[in-house]
């Protein structure tokens, strides 16, 4: 199967980049060549982001996440095996400032990763309420709700992202999902 879009995608990736791209034929058994997506999720507890994980991700990528491995040594492990082994992987925390967000980018844009970043965009009230409703150790301490959205900085493309999204949820509990317009939200 000849994935044409993806290669002009990955072509437009190359030249952002600021790699040479010229009009080069390629055997039609080397067109399927992709970049390696590294994803990172940026938002406050609450929002939906292991949902959104479940839902999108589950079967194409795996999951770094900060609530299952409980330290940054075996973070740092895991995020090493998944650059060297060229994996597609979700970084699911709270990512909250650009710093943050680095640890990941930095390593992954210089194996040649696409960084793909999805905002989740909701308000504090929002959060706090849906994550009142959570059992068990799910559950968040409020203080910890808020300290995250007093520290959240909204991504910009400056830190390496290929593709920034927006992620919202709907009245229905479903996700609407927007490209990323530099403007506040």
């Amino acid at each position: 199967m000849v994935l044409r879009d993806s290669l002009e995608s990955e072509r437009a990736i190359a030249t952002k980049r600021g790699f040479v791209v010229g009009e080069v034929t390629i055997p039609d058994k080397f067109d399927t060549v992709i970049m390696v997506e590294a994803v990172v999720f940026i938002g406050v507890q609450a929002t939906g982001k292991s949902s959104f994980y479940v839902e999108r991700f589950l079967n194409t990528h795996l999951r770094l996440n900060m609530d299952m491995l409980k330290t940054r040594h075996r973070e740092g492990i895991l995020l090493r095996a998944f650059i060297e082994g060229k994996v597609p992987f979700v970084v699911d925390n709270t990512n909250p400032t650009r710093e943050e967000r680095a640890r990941y980018i930095s390593p992954c844009r210089g194996a040649q990763f696409k960084i793909v970043g999805f905002y989740f965009s909701s308000s504090l009230a929002d959060a706090m309420r849906r994550n009142a409703a959570r059992a068990g150790k799910r559950r968040i301490p409020d203080a910890g709700v808020r300290g995250t959205y007093a520290r959240l900085e909204l991504p910009s493309w400056d830190e390496g992202f290929d593709e920034l999204h927006y992620v919202t949820l709907n009245d229905e509990g479903g996700f609407v999902v927007e490209e990323w317009k530099d403007e506040v939200r």
